[in-house]
């Protein structure tokens, strides 16, 4: 795709920030979305930026708007361009003006509200992309279709199954890729008929038989003139308003896309993402050599080890393990645990400077005796000696001092405590 690198160099790349984002609720209670660790060092936002990066489309805006203080900092820390290179990342916040008082109210009104920028900043071609989603993608393949086609705007599709479909933008294309129907989210038959990939297409792009849906991946390309006109109007969302109607009036393609994507907006997504990425071999693989997730620089020492048995696990620098048994799972930067059983769980780590513990309280970590099964344990933990996080009962959802499940998730919240032989 070399020859595509100087066309790319053009390209604008809007990243949306998210909403409050509710559904990933506790890991979201101080923190964006995009700002949530993955991977035992990276955080979310950290995907589209080095795919953006690797794609020779290194001129980055960041919307944002909630619990945006820790990304700001991730951001300010990781992405730094030098001198010589066109390369930035931008974070615009959402903010009041004499012109306009209201935040943003959806995905289309947040480009709608920094339009004036986005103008003035040289080409004319404008990637818009989401900041909460895991996928390895060449932008660089969706510009060459964009541009070869004649389209106005080019979306970047993925087979999906009838069970899933609810869950996303349904597109239905015909023989030549062009997309002619756009539904949000369809939730029963009636709303999914029609919606099929004919069985012609269906052949030639290899789309499996048990995922007859055509879901929208959030990545939309647009000429620049033609997004400044469909944002005239005051639709406030591309997949609800946007798109739907530019299917009638506009040239919008279709990119297919047969890689590995998820989109995480529940605990159970982001879950089964981390055991994705654990998995022999892992669906999700961070360990390409020619496409490396970039992050903020830790400097951190190695981990230690001392006694542990380790299947399958994902290790992040920085850690102390001492007599542990861990299976299927991601340990974290600066984790700490001794005498624990950890399986098939995500246990973020350690802050550089963890608040203080309160009196009484266990140190951040994994204290002596402990069994975590299926949990996340996120940033700064502080669990006691001998305790039970298994869910043995089988509970969906519950509340509890430190704790919650969420889909029959544990999760133990950020700076939570929980004391010596507790069971959850």
């Amino acid at each position: 795709m070399r020859e595509w690198s100087d066309r790319a160099q053009d390209v604008l790349t809007v990243i949306l920030g998210g909403g409050r984002g509710t559904r990933l609720h506790p890991l979201t209670v101080d923190r964006s979305k995009p700002a949530v660790p993955v991977g035992g060092k990276y955080r979310l936002i950290d995907i589209p930026i080095s795919n953006a990066i690797h794609s020779d489309m290194s001129r980055v805006l960041l919307l944002t708007q909630f619990n945006s203080v820790s990304l700001h900092r991730h951001i300010a820390l990781t992405y730094r361009f030098d001198n010589f290179s066109r390369g930035y990342v931008q974070l615009l916040a959402a903010q009041q003006t004499p012109g306009n008082e209201r935040w943003f109210q959806g995905t289309a009104d947040a480009v709608r509200q920094n339009l004036r920028l986005i103008r003035g900043i040289p080409g004319d071609t404008v990637l818009i992309l989401s900041g909460d989603h895991i996928y390895l993608m060449d932008y660089r393949l969706l510009l060459r279709e964009h541009v070869e086609s004649g389209a106005d705007i080019t979306l970047a599709v993925l087979p999906c199954s009838e069970r899933d479909i609810a869950g996303f933008g349904a597109v239905r294309v015909d023989d030549a890729g062009r997309v002619v129907e756009f539904r949000e989210k369809p939730r029963n038959a009636e709303e999914r008929s029609g919606m099929e990939v004919a069985r012609a297409l269906r052949e030639s792009q290899g789309v499996p038989e048990d995922k007859p849906y055509l879901a929208s991946m959030g990545i939309y390309l647009f000429r620049k003139e033609v997004l400044v006109q469909v944002l005239a109007n005051e639709y406030d969302d591309f997949g609800r308003d946007i798109i739907p109607r530019c299917t009638h009036t506009r040239h919008v393609r279709s990119f297919f896309f047969n890689g590995y994507w998820r989109d995480i907006g529940t605990i159970r997504s982001f879950y089964d993402t981390h055991m994705d990425l654990v998995g022999s071999p892992p669906l999700f693989d961070v360990h390409r050599a020619d496409w490396p997730i970039y992050t903020r620089p830790r400097y951190l020492p190695p981990a230690r080890i001392d006694a542990c048995g380790f299947t399958r696990v994902m290790l992040a620098e920085g850690g102390d393990l001492r007599h542990c048994t861990i299976e299927d799972s991601v340990v974290g930067v600066r984790a700490r645990a001794a005498s624990a059983t950890i399986r098939r769980s995500l246990v973020m780590g350690i802050d550089a400077d963890p608040a203080p513990s309160p009196a009484g309280a266990p140190p951040p970590g994994i204290g002596e005796g402990t069994v975590i099964e299926r949990a996340i344990i996120d940033k700064n933990a502080r669990i006691g000696r001998d305790c039970r996080i298994v869910n043995a009962a089988g509970v969906e959802e519950a509340e509890g001092p430190g704790w919650c499940i969420r889909d029959g998730i544990v999760v133990v919240m950020r700076n939570g405590v929980i004391s010596d032989g507790t069971e959850i």
